[in-house]
């Protein structure tokens, strides 16, 4: 267990927990069982196919859409639809509580655990917090209230790690447990997240929401509205070194949170002005019940965009493979390029890259390959453990290296 508590720690939360032994949460850690497999199977009675080349990428999935909130969720990240499912959860009693975050009163962007058992409560959970968040702490108090129907939300270590946690011990398996799932890669150590978002931002301060766009620049929304666009071209070189981000991170290999009943993100959506559009994934029988609570509030859209950017994503894979391999590489501090100038590329790339569900595709594959080489380099000795088996078929089509 050394590497796991030094090395490879999400800080999912669970081990937090004094209700069991700490022995006992460390066992179901992700990292200690290695991503999807058998918890995939268990789920689905399955594996994904590595005959689907959608499913390899996006999971096992019952329905794929894009939507928005007719009436979004004021304060929300996008349209809110993740808000208003744990709202309406709550209020038709589907569940009793909502396992997921608030906001630190010490800055924006740090989260506190929240087992939520209010509108009010969940409501305030609303907006994500990029950093690493003990998510799983919060399950303590559901299971000292007796707590028989829970919902959590969280990134896919917060899911791989309950779900195993809830099948191996006998304390949460009375518990009936919906999850809604986030994609999440990029998370950042709460120290070094200021430090970040002052080399992007001009107002650091000011910043209330961030996301990395399907426009190939990162958007800040600030406090009066405003949204600063960066793009990726024009952030410094030092952002661009992979210890900038926790090991468990660039160890992912669920970016789209394979485990959870549903899960909602952006990626695969439409950017289109004025519009918050996202993307829904429908998993399991619990996700169609979620989804049904706000069908009705919901405007939906098909999927849009090619399905094809194996050149796109070949161009950019030896890059990443050597910035991977490059472990004592030395990052400037200046801007890669000027910001004209990366506005015109991102512009550019805009136009002729990959759009919607190809998007999607590009960003599934961008970071499986980055996160394959990156334990590859970095942690040889967990390769064969955390690396799941459709990962080197989608290295082959790209002709890399094992």
């Amino acid at each position: 267990m050394k590497q796991i508590e030094k090395g490879l720690c999400s800080s999912c939360g669970l081990c937090s927990v004094k209700s069991w032994p700490v022995e006992e949460s460390l066992q179901s850690c992700v990292f200690a069982n290695g991503w999807l497999g058998e918890r995939e199977k268990k789920l689905f009675g399955r594996q994904r196919s590595l005959e689907d080349p959608v499913e390899m990428r996006f999971g096992i999935v019952a329905e794929r859409f894009t939507a928005q909130l007719k009436h979004q969720v004021s304060g929300a990240q996008w349209s809110g639809i993740i808000t208003r499912m744990a709202m309406r959860a709550l209020e038709e009693k589907l569940v009793e509580g909502v396992v997921s975050l608030h906001r630190s009163s010490d800055h924006h962007f740090f989260s506190v655990p929240v087992f939520a058992e209010t509108i009010e409560e969940v409501y305030a959970a609303r907006g994500n917090k990029p950093v690493l968040s003990p998510v799983l702490q919060s399950l303590e108090n559901a299971y000292k209230l007796g707590k028989k129907k829970i919902l959590v939300i969280g990134a896919a270590c917060h899911l791989h790690t309950l779900r195993d946690f809830q099948e191996r011990f006998a304390h949460l398996r009375d518990m009936e447990i919906l999850t809604i799932g986030i994609p999440c890669v990029d998370n950042v150590a709460r120290s070094k997240w200021p430090w970040i978002l002052e080399r992007m931002s001009g107002s650091p301060g000011s910043a209330r929401h961030m996301e990395f766009m399907q426009d190939f620049r990162i958007h800040i929304r600030h406090d009066n509205g405003r949204v600063e666009k960066i793009p990726f071209f024009s952030l410094p070189e030092e952002l661009s070194d992979p210890g900038i981000f926790p090991p468990a991170c660039m160890s992912c290999f669920d970016y789209l949170n394979s485990l959870a009943d549903i899960t909602v993100g952006y990626i695969g959506a439409e950017l289109l002005p004025g519009e918050n559009r996202q993307w829904v994934l429908v998993r399991t029988e619990t996700g169609k019940k979620l989804l049904k609570l706000i069908e009705h509030e919901l405007d939906r859209f098909p999927e849009t965009g090619r399905w094809e950017c194996h050149s796109f994503v070949k161009s950019t894979s030896q890059r990443i493979i050597e910035s991977m391999r490059d472990v004592n590489k030395q990052f400037s501090a200046k801007r890669k390029i000027p910001f004209l100038i990366g506005h015109m590329l991102a512009g550019v790339l805009g136009m002729i890259g990959p759009k919607g569900i190809g998007f999607a595709h590009y960003s599934v594959d961008f970071h499986l390959i980055r996160h394959y080489y990156f334990v590859k380099y970095r942690y040889p000795d967990q390769l064969e453990k955390l690396v799941p088996r459709h990962v080197p078929v989608i290295l082959a089509e790209y002709g890399l290296p094992l």
